[in-house]
């Protein structure tokens, strides 16, 4: 378990010895940010941890404005259902700077007309940023439902240059599937 200084706040992260475990959208201390980590894994403990201070660099760097890519870091997904897995690896698929609908996710996890479940996965994700669920909107670009609120979406959706206005995303020239 660890945490990480970043220009938006501290970001915690956790890793097992098969990958990583989670992570947190910025807090304003280490300590909550750990904190928020400790609730969901009350026995994770702190240590040296090379693919942890690999991701800190790419979190600082991607909250300093520098989209990072986090395609090589690998998720501990043990416990988790094959349709959570098939969610996460689509919507890791999903380019900075584009955003996609919770149907073209479900889509893509092979459950189509399943977009309130994808959205149910989105909503209890583990890995933010590493896993952007930030770029899955609602039906026509609406902004909806994110763990740090709609406000923190907006941003991480203008620091990667999409369009937001009005409550709602745009790409000039690309479509929203």
């Amino acid at each position: 378990i660890g945490a990480c200084p970043t220009e938006w706040g501290w970001v915690g992260t956790v890793a097992s010895c098969v990958g990583l475990l989670g992570t947190t959208l910025p807090a304003v201390s280490r300590g909550q940010a750990l904190a928020r980590l400790l609730q969901r894994w009350p026995g994770a403990r702190g240590g040296e941890d090379v693919c942890l201070a690999v991701l800190h660099g790419k979190l600082q760097c991607h909250f300093g404005g520098q989209v990072a890519d986090f395609g090589d870091v690998v998720l501990d997904v043990r416990g988790a259902t094959a349709f959570r897995v098939r969610v996460w690896e689509a919507v890791r698929a999903i380019p900075p700077g584009e955003v996609r609908s919770y149907g073209w996710v479900a889509n893509q996890a092979g459950s189509s007309g399943a977009a309130r479940a994808a959205g149910r996965v989105m909503a209890t994700n583990p890995f933010p940023i590493v896993v952007p669920c930030h770029r899955v909107v609602g039906k026509g670009g609406q902004l909806t439902g994110f763990a740090g609120g709609l406000d923190l979406k907006r941003r991480l959706l203008e620091m990667e240059a999409v369009a937001v206005g009005g409550g709602q995303a745009r790409l000039d020239g690309c479509s929203i599937e």
